[in-house]
């Protein structure tokens, strides 16, 4: 791997490395964003309401079934890091061989499971006749894209562990604009619709995915992939799974919850259904902002533990819960401010404009706890621990959402969209003073200085 690209984590001054970091990995997650809105923003425009409730009511059900195996790569980044920060190339070699074929077993089983399951699952979920058409033809041609998906997730996971966030920004960029621009090419010239975005899409997982392979492929130095010595370590996929499995749980149930939100704004009809797919995707791009915090302290917290640094450790946390505290406040209120503008590249029906106007304000104002939230769950699971958060997770933030749906939710007075997103920031603050709670109780089972081998370092 070229100097220019790596970052050693452990060492200098924590916040310019931070800011170094996150950058390229916010502006690699805006972009992804950009051009997943381009799907629905293209289909909203040029062919319908329907399609583009199709297109965006069934995110909650993709993240359902991706997370999962998505969750995985916490566990890839996390030993990834470790081993990297340590100086253990031959366990790092491994690490990544494991890795890549855990990645394309795992998206080639993901093809199954998404082909199959798709219409009987929305249809659990409630979508109207009016749509579940479009959304089925999406959902099947997605989840063919699904092996280059993972390898991209899981490759870019290893290479966040050695500090190269700049590269993942650049292929991303690439793929984006393939993208676009077939989207432009299978909706208004071929006229195809919602079959269209989705094999745009898939395109461009493919060729994010080769990229980096690539680099992995002709690296030259410690992130090298040996294509004949590919195998699956039977030691480092369970370190993996240890901190993976957990992170995968969390985010297949959190994405249940979602899948039970989502049934119950389809249960408002489909114009309901497209103000909220506005919406998400608008409240996406806050999100992925907050969420290059908690991949920083998730990268950041795991190099100082390879490298034995456990002095660091608070640091790291209080300076990414500022950063993530700021981004959070600043993007939700900018947001809510130029919501009007913003929603005119979604829709120009004003009745799924006001529902996205009132689900914008209620979840991007007090965003920045979610982040919060996030970023602490980044020092436990750099640290190590990721069974401990995903259960305060389960509890707090996807169990009271639930709950909500089958007890209040019920009665007259609560049956509204507006309640049901109220509920999104009471769990936040929940499971965020969970957390919190939870980083202090393992600290503390840490050293409070570094081993003799990193002072000397």
């Amino acid at each position: 791997m070229s100097k220019s690209y790596e970052m050693d984590m452990s060492r200098g001054a924590i916040f310019p490395k931070l800011l170094a970091f996150s950058l390229p990995l916010m502006l690699s997650g805006i972009l992804q964003l950009l051009f997943n809105a381009a799907d629905v923003i293209v289909v909203g425009r040029f062919v319908g309401s329907d399609q583009m409730a199709a297109v965006g009511s069934t995110s909650s059900l993709i993240n359902l079934i991706v997370n999962f195996f998505g969750g995985l790569s916490v566990g890839v980044s996390v030993l990834a890091a470790q081993n990297y920060a340590a100086g253990q190339g031959k366990e790092l070699s491994k690490t990544i061989s494991t890795a890549f074929m855990t990645a394309l077993l795992s998206g080639l089983l993901l093809i199954l499971i998404g082909t199959a399951l798709a219409r009987p699952l929305l249809e659990l979920m409630g979508s109207p006749s009016n749509v579940i058409e479009y959304s089925t033809i999406y959902l099947r041609i997605y989840f063919l894209g699904m092996p280059a998906l993972m390898v991209y997730d899981f490759t870019a996971g290893i290479l966040r562990a050695a500090g190269d966030t700049k590269r993942p920004l650049y292929y991303q960029l690439a793929a984006g604009a393939v993208n676009v621009a077939l989207n432009l090419l299978f909706v208004l010239v071929l006229r195809i619709g919602v079959a269209g975005v989705a094999i745009s899409t898939t395109i461009s997982q493919i060729i994010s995915a080769f990229c980096l392979f690539l680099v992995l492929v002709r690296d030259k130095g410690k992130l090298h992939l040996d294509l004949k010595r590919l195998r699956i370590y039977p030691d480092k996929l369970r370190s993996i799974i240890r901190v993976g499995l957990p992170a995968g749980l969390q985010g297949t149930v959190f994405s249940l919850s979602n899948v039970v939100i989502q049934s119950a704004i389809n249960s408002f009809g489909s114009v309901a259904m497209a103000g909220a797919t506005a919406s998400q995707n608008i409240e996406g791009f806050v999100y992925i902002a907050m969420n290059s915090i908690y991949q920083t302290n998730l990268s950041f917290t795991s190099q100082n533990i390879g490298a034995g640094k456990y002095s660091r450790i608070n640091r790291i946390l209080l300076d990414c819960l500022g950063a993530v505290t700021l981004i959070g406040l600043v993007l939700g209120g900018l947001v809510n401010l130029f919501a009007p503008q913003l929603l005119t590249f979604y829709t120009t029906d004003p009745e799924v404009a006001r529902f996205a106007r009132e689900r914008l304000f209620l979840i991007t104002v007090p965003y920045f706890l979610c982040g919060i939230m996030d970023t602490i769950v980044g020092s436990l699971r750099g640290i190590g621990y990721s069974l401990e958060p995903m259960l305060v997770s389960l509890i707090g933030a996807c169990g009271s959402r639930i709950l909500f749906i089958m007890t209040l939710f019920q009665l007259p007075y609560f049956h509204s969209l507006h309640w049901l997103y109220i509920g999104y920031p009471v769990s936040w603050a929940l499971t965020f003073a969970c957390h919190l709670a939870t980083f202090i109780l393992v600290r503390r089972r840490l050293p409070k200085t570094d081993t003799p081998e990193a002072a000397l370092s």
